[in-house]
């Protein structure tokens, strides 16, 4: 018999990215009443870190003129919401705790990414969490490490402590990097630009994929 979800740990990491969620949906939802350009701004900065665009939602904030401190809360904000609802995901149905068809077939997605790093990774443990998420590749990235820590059996403080703490450095270096470049050669915008493109480029086919699935469904169905 399985045990309620609100006593596992990864239940309690679900619900977590649930309320996580619904503060950042009345948070949006303020600015879009107070100001429409803002929470357009948020919620552009949200879509690129959920396609894993964590350096083109920082450029999204520079170039709104959005703050350091702002910039960075939010865009670490996004990245801890993502990793809830991933980590606790991969692990639910890793262990068969929830038999979902389209999560499944993302985290198999999830799994065979980390599968390919998890080697590299696992001699230096904790250190090689955070460097991993810290780096600025396509590959890397808190919700891979998450996993990659899971799989390499590290307990959930050392694996969250080292992911997060990989995700703030990476944001904060990503956003002085940024400002330094807008502030004296005035070429964000070509960066994010660039960014962007490298960022939706693996995702084109997807994408495409699940929109004629959804157009198949729906042909089907009438």
């Amino acid at each position: 018999m399985k045990q309620p979800l609100s006593n596992s740990i990864e239940g309690r990491l679900l619900l977590s990215g649930y309320v996580l969620s619904f503060l950042l949906i009345g948070f949006i939802g303020f600015y879009g009443v107070t100001d429409v350009q803002t929470a357009k701004t948020l919620v552009l900065v949200f879509v690129a870190h959920a396609f894993g665009g964590r350096a083109a939602g920082i450029g999204l904030c520079i170039y709104n003129g959005v703050g350091a401190f702002p910039t960075i809360l939010y865009n670490f904000y996004i990245e801890v919401l993502i990793v809830c609802f991933t980590y606790a995901g991969f692990v639910l149905s890793t262990t068969n705790y929830l038999k979902v068809e389209w999560l499944t077939r993302l985290m198999d997605r999830l799994s065979e990414k980390a599968l390919e790093q998890k080697e590299k990774i696992k001699p230096y443990g904790w250190i090689g969490i955070f460097l991993f998420v810290m780096a600025p590749l396509p590959v890397t990235g808190p919700v891979v490490g998450s996993i990659i820590g899971y799989m390499l059996r590290l307990s959930l403080i050392r694996n969250l402590s080292a992911t997060f703490l990989g995700t703030l450095t990476a944001i904060v270096v990503w956003f002085y990097c940024f400002d330094f470049l807008e502030q004296r050669f005035h070429m964000i915008q070509y960066l994010f630009a660039a960014i962007a493109i490298v960022v939706l480029a693996p995702h084109l086919k997807t994408i495409k994929n699940f929109i004629f699935e959804k157009k198949d469904r729906v042909d089907v169905d009438v």
